[in-house]
């Protein structure tokens, strides 16, 4: 079940596919009129968790034949892109957002384009690519190709897929969001279409997210069984 790349593959694959199968609005639609709402997404949330802990333990114990070989002046990548990853998956997790499942774009008295959606309106699945690119580019074995590349097609796909879901939902009312925010970061600011809320952040999501990531860099080893920062020489 966890000790071969068929599982990983298996796995990987479910979990990629179960999420945009699951949040399609036909089969999402039946399964809500079935279930109901909360149902639906107690049970859909709980089944990406099992698929996700199989998944992680599936390429922990899977074979990592090497593929292709990384010099070192690339193996540094993951060291110093991953706090900007953190930052940007911690904002998406606590910022009110009009691309979180739930969210309502007419909330009274709730500004959902502020923070972090300025930069991206996609900060968690930004992070996720961000993640996936950067480890699936210096680790050149099969199990890391496999389970990188699954994860970088889910985010980047999910961007889209979201932006559709919304559209179809929302109409005319998905504009004013398109039009000042971007998928991709600071897409929107470059183009001058929305300035910049620092104020919006905070300090507090830049210190947990350094604190996640110092946590992250000490147990990286115990856990995948490599360092975070390559040792070279």
């Amino acid at each position: 079940m966890i000790g071969s790349l068929n599982a990983l593959f298996a796995a990987t694959v479910l979990f990629v596919v179960g999420h945009f199968a699951l949040s399609s609005q036909p089969l999402r639609m039946v399964l809500v009129g079935k279930l109901g709402e909360t149902r639906f997404l107690t049970a859909y949330s709980a089944l990406m968790l099992v698929v996700f802990v199989w998944m992680i333990l599936a390429y922990i114990n899977a074979p990592a034949d090497i593929v292709w070989q990384t010099a070192d002046s690339w193996l540094w990548l993951p060291g110093v892109s991953m706090p900007l990853a953190i930052f940007l998956m911690v904002c998406g997790l606590s910022t009110p957002s009009p691309t979180l499942a739930g969210t309502r774009l007419d909330e009274p008295g709730r500004n959902l384009t502020r923070g972090i959606m300025r930069v991206t309106r996609h900060p968690f699945l930004n992070g996720i690519s961000l993640w996936a690119l950067v480890h699936l580019i210096v680790n050149g074995d099969s199990r890391s190709i496999i389970l990188f590349a699954g994860m970088l097609i889910l985010s980047v796909g999910g961007m889209w897929h979201i932006d559709k879901r919304r559209e179809f939902h929302y109409g005319a009312d998905w504009g004013p969001v398109m039009l000042t925010t971007s998928a991709i970061p600071f897409g929107a600011l470059l183009a001058r279409r929305t300035t910049m809320d620092w104020a919006g952040i905070g300090w507090w999501r830049v210190l947990l997210s350094i604190a996640i990531y110092l946590a992250l860099v000490a147990g990286h080893g115990f856990v995948i069984g490599e360092p975070a920062w390559p040792v070279i020489g």
